[in-house]
């Protein structure tokens, strides 16, 4: 791994190995120092709470330093270019990247410019990915099942626009889950035949009916221009996490939400604090996940498993 960009530029050896380090880090009382002396910018376009502080959390944690960007006080707002920005930010040497921009590809176009050494991560652009969000999402169904193989999932609300959607379908699809059901209303799913295999469905109660996982998303209203679009009201009662509805989940249905949430929407906040939420353990294992990522770009000599696992703390 040279960058992270997307789901498919990872091999299936990658994906196994980035899981397996996230949980051995989530397992640790304490985190080796595997990044001493490396420099780490968060180069954030669009807000963040989750992904932009476990990346810090993550980095610090592993002894690295890291430079917190903000666009609207940099000289983003006099006009300079991503590209600009981005040369700049080179040129002082960091040893990653971490992008999150509202154009689709950015991630990809900052990769085809670094320089040897320098690792790109892709943090959300636009709506096409968000691939360290999928491996967390992975990560967690796998603590609590044990397993993928025989799961059926439903990832409910804006799909269409949503760049989580898409990394966690693929992810989950590579990973051998039964099936991936996309539900919403009409105007927020995606183009039939968009994801090939993968079921779309304006029946929410009908999807839930046999699901092991539903992953619940926010509409994403900065990306959208539509004045159809129900009302809150309405769409909280044919397509949030009601707790009528949560009530009639079968037994083994565990929620999941990447944040950040509208209650009362999406989802009730019954659902989102009872015990079949993993919500928060999504938090936590957002910092192991994005641990393993940065070992993998920024450690490239450590030896063997063996040896950077014993490394000094």
């Amino acid at each position: 791994m040279d960058h992270l960009i997307d789901i498919t530029s990872l091999s299936d050896e990658d994906i196994r190995q980035l899981l397996d380090d996230a949980e051995w880090f989530s397992q640790q009382s304490h985190i080796p120092r595997l990044l001493k002396r490396k420099v780490i910018v968060n180069l954030f376009y669009e807000p963040s709470t989750r992904t932009r502080l476990s990346f810090e959390m993550a980095a610090k944690r592993m002894g690295a330093e890291v430079i917190n960007f903000a666009a609207q006080s940099s000289s983003v707002v006099k006009g300079e270019s991503l590209i600009d920005t981005f040369l700049t930010v080179q040129a002082m040497q960091p040893d990653a990247i971490v992008i999150r921009h509202s154009k689709a590809g950015s991630a990809a176009l900052l990769a085809s410019q670094a320089k040897s050494g320098l690792a790109i991560i892709n943090a959300g652009d636009g709506t096409n990915e968000h691939p360290s969000q999928a491996l967390l999402d992975g990560l967690t169904i796998k603590q609590h099942f044990g397993r993928f193989e025989g799961l059926r999932v439903v990832i409910a609300g804006d799909t269409r626009h949503s760049r989580v959607a898409t990394s966690t379908l693929k992810l989950l699809s590579r990973l051998g889950v039964e099936s991936i059901r996309l539900c919403g209303p009409q105007q927020l799913l995606p183009a039939a035949g968009t994801f090939p295999g993968v079921e779309l469905s304006e029946d929410l109660d009908a999807a839930l009916h046999d699901a092991d996982v539903i992953i619940l998303l926010r509409i994403q209203a900065e990306r959208i221009n539509d004045s159809s679009l129900p009302a809150a009201a309405q769409y909280n009662q044919h397509w949030g996490m009601t707790i009528d509805r949560l009530g009639r989940l079968p037994r083994q249905t565990v929620i999941m939400h990447p944040g950040p949430m509208n209650r009362g929407v999406e989802i009730d906040s019954e659902a989102a604090e009872s015990s079949r939420s993993l919500i928060q353990r999504q938090v936590r294992n957002g910092v192991f996940i994005r641990m393993a990522v940065l070992r993998r770009l920024l450690c490239t000599d450590e030896g063997n498993e063996s040896d950077w696992r014993a490394a000094d703390l």
